[in-house]
């Protein structure tokens, strides 16, 4: 967990990539930002996830907590106006990040999986989908921006 700077540590992280969604035909440009809290005193990290689709007005906002911390694994929590609040349960190794949502009320599961690479960016691929068929696939990056 200590290898982590993403989602562990209180920075700003920026990305970029593209979303497919299977009721469009072209893929769409995305760019992304996330900022961390520091850990709280009961041990938990809160992340604003923004995303900025190109095209689109709207910037859509994801709140995540994470919290139970063991030294592989952790639960997330994801609030969004969409969904509401869901749990979801992640994993975590010297390379990887990830968590998946599974509720069957709302017939909605997905994942995200961040994988750090030698410069300390993460390559990242996310897949959501719902029962009525709509599933949405991201591909993309996320990096620390320079500091000036």
């Amino acid at each position: 967990m200590d290898s982590h700077l993403f989602l562990m540590q209180p920075l700003a992280w920026l990305g970029e990539g593209l979303i497919k969604l299977n009721m469009v035909d072209e893929e769409l440009s995305f760019f992304t930002r996330w900022s961390m809290s520091p850990r709280s005193e009961i041990g938990e990290i809160e992340c604003l996830q923004e995303i900025q689709i190109k095209g689109m007005t709207d910037i859509m906002h994801n709140q995540f907590i994470i919290r139970d911390f063991t030294s592989n694994s952790f639960s997330i929590e994801l609030e969004n106006q969409a969904l509401g609040k869901i749990q979801g349960s992640g994993i975590i190794s010297d390379k990887v990040i990830a968590w998946e949502f599974r509720v069957r009320e709302l017939g909605f599961e997905g994942f995200e999986f961040y994988e750090k690479q030698h410069d300390n960016s993460y390559i990242m691929r996310a897949e959501y989908a719902t029962t009525d068929q709509f599933r949405t696939v991201i591909n993309g990056r996320v990096w620390q921006p320079i500091k000036a």
